[in-house]
């Protein structure tokens, strides 16, 4: 059954994929980025696959801008019914050095941003007594990261919050699970490797049973099933993609 699939941070990493994953189930993707020409180019691929794809550009820690993000999505597509929170920032700063500005622009993008997506969607999934709310957290808020607590502390509060939103609708038929990825190979990895952020691969490879990295591919995979009918009695559940990494 095709739906109306909304991914946040959905034209780039992990993002894309989920959004590549969704649209190939049947699903009419919704692309919101902060980035719009790469959510545009991102939807037009869909298209071009044979999908039906929208681009949205949206910062989603703007109370205003994700509300209207959501009402263009609805006035294209119909109601949201899945919801994929992607969108995030991530970065390296020792403890005393965070700023408090730093500090709150995490918590804003990661988790108000995720905070403000869930409560757009949900009108329209209550009214439908269905929905799939599936959140985007991290390793590092399960087990914290070295320099990231800030990011820590914002993904932390991604699983208590998905938590919750499942306890206040799991009777309305909507389910809310969290996938926390390890290390995954994606263009921001890449990037703070090449900054010395972080070690090589290999080193990195040393902290995971499985002895790879993780893809975009297999959260992807995950987040397909955890938006499916078959994942009805699946809910408040923390779904490690992580190579055996944190268990």
């Amino acid at each position: 059954m095709s739906r109306v699939a909304v991914v946040t941070g959905g034209a780039s990493g992990l993002g894309q994929a989920i959004s590549a994953a969704l649209a190939a189930d049947g699903h009419r993707v919704a692309v919101l980025d902060v980035n719009v020409d790469a959510a545009e180019r991102v939807a037009a691929d869909l298209q071009n696959q044979g999908a039906r794809a929208l681009a949205v550009g949206v910062d989603v820690s703007d109370e205003n801008a994700t509300e209207t993000a959501f009402t263009a999505v609805r006035e294209e597509f119909g109601p949201v019914a899945i919801l994929v929170t992607s969108a995030a920032i991530a970065g390296f700063t020792r403890f005393d050095k965070i700023t408090l500005e730093e500090w709150n622009r995490y918590l804003a993008v990661n988790l108000t941003g995720t905070f403000l997506s869930v409560r757009a969607a949900l009108s329209d999934m209550v009214a439908a007594r269905w929905g799939r709310i599936v959140t985007i957290s991290s390793a590092a808020g399960q087990k914290g990261a070295p320099k990231q607590g800030h990011y820590s502390a914002s993904k932390g509060g991604v699983i208590a919050m998905t938590k919750t939103i499942a306890l206040d609708y799991a009777r309305k038929g909507i389910t809310a699970n969290t996938v926390p990825p390890f290390v995954i190979d994606s263009p921001m990895l890449q990037q703070q490797q090449r900054e010395g952020k972080l070690p090589a691969t290999e080193y990195l490879t040393q902290a995971i049973p499985a002895g790879r990295l993780g893809a975009a591919e297999d959260v992807a995979a995950v987040c397909s099933f955890l938006c499916s009918e078959a994942a009805g009695y699946i809910t408040g559940q923390v779904i490690g993609v992580n190579g055996g990494a944190v268990i």
